[in-house]
């Protein structure tokens, strides 16, 4: 008998974090098929890595802000239709869409209906604003992966069938921290402060000033102080323009590929609110967070997101442990002071740590990988509508 043919999944990730995610997954399926499957889908850099052939560039999709989407909207909307057509022409056995709903739930609502399972992977923080989207997604979802341990009766409650899987963050590995200082000539008694503006366009443009004067201020009381940057290809020629005139010696390091040895290495961070603030304190590192928009997306959204606590760490812990610096918080000021504490106070320093270890335990899932579970149910679904087809 010859053998069944290597399940298809379609995968479509929109941003860096979901491009991170989706090289996870791609490696869970690989290890759980031994490699017997085929994917296909939207990605960037991490799930090209692991030999994805995006559709087209993923960069096209990273557009954050109420504002700032609508000049690219003819060209999204081209993309979903792209998008779309060459899933209706592959039939794949599942399709799984990776956080970026603006883009995925379009495409999502589009499929619905063809028989082609319809997967979505994080959920939307129906917890935070916009309970409604609950009920709505509920309607041209298949299935709801969520990496939080508290979603599932917000989606399960109408029907949506939801399974937990664990953060897949939490499989990222260690890093080597005197390997990163030695090949970027670091010294090793350095004091280093890793910094992590963002992977969009407008992120960069908006914290990196600020980011830029606290820094400066920083490095007057802290001599030696060095920094380093890890930066997407995409946007590596405008940060180091950005960073060109800083007054301390800065690194600028593969997004990619060196972000565990920076962890590793580094004595503290600044970042952009968002995944990579969990990231670092899963990691031990000492974490400020900050986080700018248009001021006319922030007064929307304000009316909008019922949320007291802006990052996962201090959601999830119910606690201030990450200094959240958000909006008109976002100053040189009040960044420096915050950074200043994390690097004067060992007691700050060991709450973040402590923080990190509790993470870790509370976003694991279960024994196994959360990476292999999404592989699983995926491998599953997708099973079962390759029986429904024959």
């Amino acid at each position: 008998m010859s053998e069944a043919p290597a399940p298809l999944i379609f995968i479509i990730a929109g941003e860096h974090s979901g491009d991170a995610l989706g090289a996870k997954v791609m490696a869970g399926l690989k290890q759980a098929t031994d490699g017997h499957v085929r994917i296909a889908g939207i990605g960037g850099p991490e799930m090209a890595a692991q030999g994805l052939q995006s559709l087209f560039p993923m960069r096209e999709l990273a557009i954050m802000g109420l504002l700032e989407v609508i000049p690219h909207i003819p060209r999204v909307l081209r993309r979903i239709d792209e998008t779309v057509k060459a899933i209706e022409a592959a039939r794949p056995d599942a399709v799984l869409t990776i956080d970026a709903p603006g883009f995925c739930f379009r495409v999502a609502k589009k499929l619905h209906g063809q028989g082609i399972p319809l997967v979505h992977l994080v959920a939307p923080t129906v917890w935070a604003w916009k309970p409604k989207r609950a009920e709505k997604i509920a309607k041209f979802l298949d299935h709801l992966l969520v990496i939080l341990p508290f979603e599932p009766p917000y989606f399960t409650r109408h029907g949506l069938e939801t399974s937990y899987v664990g953060h897949p963050i939490v499989e990222n590995p260690a890093g080597d921290g005197a390997a990163f200082r030695t090949r970027h000539d670091i010294p090793a008694d350095a004091t280093l402060l890793a910094v992590l503006p963002g992977s969009r366009r407008g992120e960069i443009d908006r914290l990196l000033p600020p980011f830029a004067e606290a820094v400066a201020r920083l490095a007057r009381r802290h001599q030696g102080l060095r920094v380093a940057l890890p930066a997407v290809d995409s946007l590596r020629d405008r940060i180091s323009e950005a960073v060109a005139n800083w007054p301390v010696p800065v690194t600028l390091c593969d997004g990619a590929n060196e972000k565990a040895d920076l962890f590793a290495a580094a004595d503290l961070a600044l970042s952009a609110a968002g995944t990579a603030v969990l990231e670092l304190v899963l990691a031990g590192v000492p974490t400020v967070a900050a986080y700018k928009v248009n001021p006319v997306s922030y007064r929307i959204a304000r009316q909008l997101v019922s949320l007291t606590r802006y990052t996962l760490p201090n959601i999830l812990l119910e606690a201030e442990v990450v200094p959240e610096l958000i909006q008109a918080d976002c100053t040189a000021d009040r960044l420096e002071a915050a950074l200043e504490t994390l690097l004067s106070d060992p007691a700050a320093r060991a709450r973040q740590v402590e923080a990190g270890v509790r993470l870790k335990e509370m976003l694991g899932g279960n024994d196994t990988a959360p990476s292999r579970q999404i592989a699983d149910k995926l491998l599953a679904i997708a099973g079962e509508c390759a029986k429904s087809r024959n």
